[in-house]
């Protein structure tokens, strides 16, 4: 069954509307939505590495647009949508102490999480009920997404096949790895 996941998936991303897809999913991942768009883009680089700072671009793009929908929550909608996102992700009990310190520190904090793999919904969201200055908070959002994307696109487009072959031989073994990760970096978000 993953084999077959993994055979329609790399079909989907050479597929006219896989930019559209992986825009959405850029987008809503930087406000809402769980899983990273790194599921689709490294795919859809493997598939097209000719595409591959296209592919980047629109999922920088889209991220960075999707974390103003993020700031929006916080701003707008911190007690309805934000607050529970927030308990989602166990960081609701230490967001006070969070935000006395993001007033300080937002543009590196919005950096840093910009370009790893914590969860860049828990900074958009913080940056809008912080009301982190909306300019910097686009720049260092444009800046480390941006920076992230190129990255991972790079190494594909430098090194596609052996990482595809890798990939596809040792699919079952990094498919629990991605997701022990994944789910370890919530659980980390506990302790922090």
């Amino acid at each position: 069954m993953l084999q077959r996941t993994y055979d329609w998936t790399m079909r989907q991303a050479a597929q006219p509307h896989a930019l559209w897809t992986l825009a959405l999913i850029s987008f809503i991942e930087s406000s809402i939505f769980p899983i990273p768009p790194d599921v689709l883009l490294i795919p859809m680089v493997l598939a097209a590495r000719e595409k591959a700072w296209k592919i980047a671009g629109v999922c920088a793009v889209a991220s960075v647009t999707g974390g103003y929908a993020g700031y929006a929550v916080g701003f707008f909608l911190y007690e309805s949508i934000g607050e529970p996102i927030l308990a989602f992700y166990g960081y609701l009990e230490k967001f006070t102490d969070f935000q006395a310190l993001y007033n300080e520190w937002g543009a590196w904090i919005v950096g840093m999480a910009g370009f790893t793999p914590f969860p860049y919904k828990v900074i958009t969201i913080a940056s809008g009920v912080t009301q982190l200055d909306p300019v910097v908070f686009g720049v260092a959002s444009a800046i480390s997404r941006t920076a992230r994307f190129f990255l991972v696109a790079a190494l594909l487009w430098k090194f596609g096949p052996p990482i595809r072959i890798f990939i596809e031989k040792h699919l079952g073994k990094l498919t629990i790895l991605f997701f022990v990760l994944l789910f370890g970096g919530f659980a980390l978000l506990k302790f922090l």
